[in-house]
C-alpha cells in the first residue's frame, strides 16, 4: 500500500510528472510489495529492513528514479554519477519513456544486490555489500 505521504507527493506534480510518479509508485509496490514506503529527505523512498533500496525526485532534468545500489546492477540504462557511492539512477520526462520489463528487473535486482547504506553513518561513509 502506498504511504500517504507518497500519494501527496505524486498528486502536488505537475499532469506529466504525476503520471509518472504514480506509475512508478504502483510498479515499485507491485514488484516490492514488502518494502516500507515513505517521505524520506523530501521524496518517496522504499526500504527493505531499513536499508533504502529505490526511490524518486523531481530535478531539474525531470523525475529521476534512484537505486541505492544500483551501480552493481551493471545496466547500462542507469547513469552512475561518482565512485563514492553505489546509487545509478535514470531520469523520466513522460511516462511513455519508462519501460516496465527493464524497470520490473532492475527491481529484482535491488531485492538480490544490495549495499548497506542503513548503517553507512555508524561505518564513518564506508559502504559494505549486503547481498
Amino acid at each position: 500500500m502506498i504511504n500517504l505521504e507518497i500519494s501527496n507527493y505524486n498528486n502536488s506534480q505537475s499532469a506529466e510528472d504525476q503520471l509518472i510518479c504514480d506509475l512508478l509508485a504502483k510498479e515499485i509496490n507491485l514488484h516490492l510489495a514488502e518494502a516500507e514506503n515513505k517521505i524520506w529527505h523530501a521524496h518517496p523512498v522504499w526500504f527493505l529492513e531499513g536499508n533504502p533500496i529505490v526511490g524518486y525526485s523531481k530535478q531539474k532534468l525531470g523525475i529521476r528514479l534512484m537505486f541505492w545500489s544500483g551501480k552493481s546492477f551493471e545496466e547500462q540504462k542507469l547513469n552512475v554519477i561518482g565512485n563514492k557511492f553505489q546509487d545509478a539512477s535514470i531520469f523520466y520526462n513522460s511516462v511513455e519513456e519508462i519501460d516496465v520489463v527493464n524497470l520490473e528487473n532492475w527491481l529484482r535486482k535491488s531485492r538480490e544486490i544490495q549495499w548497506d547504506y542503513k548503517n553507512i553513518v555508524k561505518r564513518k561513509g564506508i559502504l559494505e555489500r549486503l547481498k
